[in-house]
């Protein structure tokens, strides 16, 4: 049997790679395939040094040429990493802050911050020093979930300078602008004012030591987004969902503005919320209201890990309004769940550390970064 270097180059235009919009053979990932008889062997370049990409690129290959061309073929993937060069600038980093995780939702109403700040009291609750920055400029909540929403942070002097002192609550140090508004007042800002009011929150804080600072994003890819990732180097990001078709096409984009050549933050998974309801009095009944496992299979589709579900429990709308994460529940079922999302966050985030440098602000020069559409 002789294989044909021609037939394998069509199977492998059917194949793309994670964060890539043209298959394999267009994007010039494919640098060579050559064949002797029944081996062939195909040398493939990646851009990205990440491994589970790395493998799965190499099993596809592997699987398409079996199914496409001959399943008696012998075949070898030789695979080179080479990561460009990028003209991106260092952002400024918050001293003693060890990791920023942003957390984002493509639209509002999917429990972004409910998920946020039940991250944050479970990652307490692991040991860690963790910090929030309620970025949500125009809808603050976190100061409701944590029962400080008549707080107000003070003014402290570290080095000689003035610096705000976060509010702490449930061992979370904690910034937001619902501090400086009456909560009857509409945040009616453009954009530069919102940016410069976060730049405040992230500088002008005494953070002290953190293992963890959590960003709170506003819904949507817009304005809000690009000033935090101009300002900071975000360790990685966590996209929230739930699971029916609408909210998952919005989420499909939250995913795609952070892979964006010119952004390139991690994103270290997807959280599926309000998975299913299960009645207090049933409780080995699950009802998928929303739809079964949808945020799951769209972490599969994009090729990032899916980090949990969270279902719809009364007691977690309830924790929230009180203003005590439903994560704090000792022994309870949400108590678990929210620790099996959040040691899965932990964990992605010691891989993202351990397989790709340090992140860095981007820099954004022309109109052309805050585009869609990528122009030659």
């Amino acid at each position: 049997m002789k294989l044909d270097r021609k037939e394998i180059l069509k199977a492998l235009e059917t194949i793309t790679i994670a964060g890539e919009g043209k298959n394999m053979v267009e994007s010039g990932a494919v640098a060579n395939v050559l064949t002797f008889g029944d081996e062939v062997v195909v040398d493939l370049v990646l851009h990205t040094p990440a491994m589970h990409i790395k493998k799965r690129a190499e099993d596809d290959i592997k699987k398409t040429i079996h199914e496409l061309v001959s399943p008696e073929a012998k075949i070898k993937v030789n695979t080179k990493v080479e990561t460009p060069e990028k003209n991106e600038i260092k952002g400024r980093a918050i001293p003693g802050i060890k990791n920023i995780i942003a957390v984002a939702s493509g639209k509002g109403g999917v429990g972004k911050s409910t998920v946020t700040a039940n991250l944050a009291v479970t990652l307490a609750k692991m040991g860690f020093k963790v910090g929030v920055l309620d970025a949500d400029i125009y809808g603050p909540s976190m100061p409701i979930m944590f029962d400080v929403e008549n707080e107000k942070p003070i003014s402290i002097t570290v080095d000689g300078k003035s610096k705000m002192k976060p509010v702490e609550s449930y061992e979370i140090k904690m910034l937001s602008i619902g501090f400086f508004t009456a909560p009857s007042q509409a945040v009616i800002w453009r954009g530069p004012m919102a940016a410069k009011a976060l730049n405040q929150m992230i500088f002008d804080a005494d953070w002290g030591e953190l293992d963890f600072m959590l960003l709170d994003l506003p819904p949507g890819t817009g304005d809000i987004h690009l000033s935090i990732m101009q300002s900071l180097p975000i360790t990685g990001a966590v996209v929230v969902s739930t699971p029916q078709a609408v909210a998952l096409a919005d989420a499909k984009k939250g995913v795609a503005m952070f892979m964006q050549d010119n952004i390139n933050v991690p994103v270290l998974g997807i959280i599926e919320n309000m998975a299913y309801f299960t009645p207090e009095e049933l409780p080995d009944n699950k009802y998928y209201i929303f739809g079964q496992a949808g945020a799951k299979n769209l972490a599969e589709d994009l090729n990032v890990p899916f980090l949990g579900e969270v279902p719809i429990v009364q007691s977690i709308r309830e924790a929230g309004d009180y203003g005590r994460p439903a994560a704090l529940q000792t022994a309870s079922a949400i108590e678990a769940v929210f620790e099996e999302i959040t040691r899965n966050v932990v964990q992605e985030t010691v891989n993202r550390n351990e397989s790709l440098p340090a992140t860095e602000a981007i820099k954004i020069t022309t109109m052309a970064g805050c585009s869609a559409v990528k122009k030659n």
